[in-house]
This record gives C-alpha cells, sequence and structure tokens, in this order.
C-alpha cells in the first residue's frame, strides 16, 4: 500500500536529511545537476503542497528539494514553543541545502513558508541565489500592518485563537479535521481542492504530535516575536500574490517590495492564497522568470 505521507514515484523521491539538528524529510525532483529549488510550504500543508509546481520546476531542469518543515508529517516534530521561532526555521532551511551539498538555491516560500524564506534572505543572504514569497509580506511590514490596521486584524483572529493551550488541537482535530478542510475549501476558488488532496493532508496531520507542532508556529511567534527587521532584503525577490486572498491585505505585497535591494511584486487577480494549487502553471512560470532575471 502506498504511503500518503510520503511521495509516489511520479512525484519525487523520499529522503531524510540531518538539518540544524532536526531531520527533516525531503522530497527530491528533477535532475541533480539542475540548478536547486527550495520550496518551503505553509500551514497546514506540507510538502505535498507544493506538488503542481516541484513537477512543473523538475521538468524544465531544476533540482527540487521541498522538505516537510519542523513539526510538519514525516519530519521531526521537537517539542516546546520555543523550537519553532523564525530564526531557527530558517536555519532549518539552509541545514537542507547544507544536507544535499547546495551552497545556494532558489528559495521559495508559501504561508509560512514564505515567512521562512524572507528571514533566510535576511539572515543568510548568501545561500539564496533568488527570493519568492508568495501570499506572505515581508515581516516587518506583516508586524506593521497589524499594529495599525483593524481590517488585518480581523483576518488575522485566528493567531490569538492559536495561542490557547490544547483547544486548538482539540477543535482542528474534531470531525476528521473538518475545520482545515473547510477552511480551504472555502477560501480557494472551486475545485482547487479534491476528496483524493485531503486524504493526503489528513495523513500528514494525523502522525503523532504533528498538529502540537503545527500550531506551535503561531505561539512561537506571539512569545518569542522576532526582531523588526528593516534593512533590505539583498537577494533578488519576487513576491507573488493571489489579490483574492482572504486572510492577507494585497496592499501588503508592494510594501514588502519596498524592503528589498531589487524586489517585483507580482499581482494574479484572479488567485486566492492557494495561488500555487491554483494556478501552478502560471506560478512556475513567473517563479522562472524571476530565477531566469537572476543571472
Amino acid at each position: 500500500m502506498t504511503d500518503p505521507v510520503r511521495p509516489r514515484p511520479s512525484e519525487g523521491e523520499s529522503t531524510v536529511v540531518e538539518a540544524n539538528g532536526v531531520r527533516l524529510h525531503v522530497v527530491r525532483a528533477g535532475p541533480a545537476d539542475g540548478p536547486p529549488v527550495l520550496l518551503l510550504h505553509g500551514f497546514p500543508e506540507c510538502w505535498y503542497g507544493w506538488e503542481p509546481v516541484a513537477r512543473r520546476l523538475a521538468e524544465a531542469g531544476h533540482r527540487v528539494l521541498v522538505p516537510d518543515q519542523r513539526g510538519y508529517n514525516a519530519s521531526e516534530k521537537p517539542s516546546g514553543v520555543g523550537a519553532y521561532r523564525l530564526p531557527t526555521l530558517a536555519a532549518d532551511a539552509a541545514g537542507v541545502l547544507d544536507a544535499v551539498g547546495a551552497t545556494s538555491a532558489h528559495v521559495v516560500g508559501h504561508d509560512w513558508g514564505a515567512a521562512v524564506a524572507w528571514w533566510l534572505g535576511l539572515d543568510h543572504p548568501d545561500r539564496v541565489r533568488t527570493l519568492a514569497a508568495l501570499n506572505v509580506p515581508h515581516p516587518t511590514v506583516m508586524r506593521r500592518t497589524l499594529a495599525r490596521s483593524w481590517d488585518q486584524r480581523r483576518r488575522s483572529w485566528y493567531f490569538a485563537a492559536f495561542q490557547l493551550p490544547r483547544l486548538p488541537e482539540l477543535v482542528s482535530r474534531a470531525g476528521n479535521y473538518r475545520l482545515f478542510e473547510r477552511s480551504m475549501r472555502e477560501s480557494s476558488r472551486p475545485g482547487t481542492f479534491d476528496d483524493a488532496d485531503f486524504e493526503r493532508y489528513r495523513a500528514a496531520w494525523r502522525q503523532p504530535d504533528a498538529l502540537t507542532a503545527m500550531v506551535n508556529w503561531y505561539r512561537a511567534v506571539a512569545r518569542y516575536p522576532p526582531p523588526e527587521r528593516t534593512d533590505p532584503v539583498e537577494p533578488p525577490t519576487r513576491v507573488i500574490w493571489g489579490v483574492r486572498d482572504r486572510f492577507l491585505r494585497a496592499s501588503m505585497a508592494k510594501e514588502s517590495v519596498a524592503y528589498c535591494r531589487d524586489g517585483e511584486a507580482v499581482l494574479l487577480d484572479d488567485a486566492t492564497h492557494w495561488l500555487h494549487r491554483e494556478f501552478p502553471d502560471r506560478v512556475a512560470d513567473h517563479l522562472r522568470a524571476g530565477f531566469d532575471a537572476a543571472e
């Protein structure tokens, strides 16, 4: 029987690497000598969320690396909220590159993965050939928008809800993870996710200790807020944004570019927060255009 938490042969090769002191499950696809691309998923996804884009990039000749980030799916799940601080998560991403012998990569993140990508670009710019952030802004833009915008605070209500002990896990697990499925279906274009997708996601959510670890990302950013960064992001950066995002204001995309040495905002008017699943061809094309422009 196929293990739903790991890739099928057509989706890539499953491996486990030691990165920053934790064991991370990484899916690899594409030629081993291709330009490396590191794809970082968000909440509540796992490596599988990137599969449609990863396949297209691998077919175009890229060496694609898609880790389950710490706490997710088949990767190690350290205990304690402090293990999920943003600088630590960025160091994990650098550790994946170390483990596969890549000095640098095109780094792409969506949702929480974009937050990690931003921080990697700030803390370890030499490891980032190009940076692409999908539907999460530069961390200082997010901080300042939350401080001044009631609309964004309303959209981010779940950050506060996830600070409660134990209750978020109980509510999320209820009804076979009905809350996660409903949220993803209702906030995406019709037909973006099907029942087979949620079979794969539920298998990841059911992994021992995964749910608490996933929520701990939110708890950590509240308990251990990262310092405000106004130094410019050095790697060439492309902010790709689905304008119909229910969770995050599209205005933050262009505001984020102001914090980049060489930045560009790409707005997809008909896409939502889940643009990488809705329009994988377009997203892959925009990513490749950014890669090529930096050559």
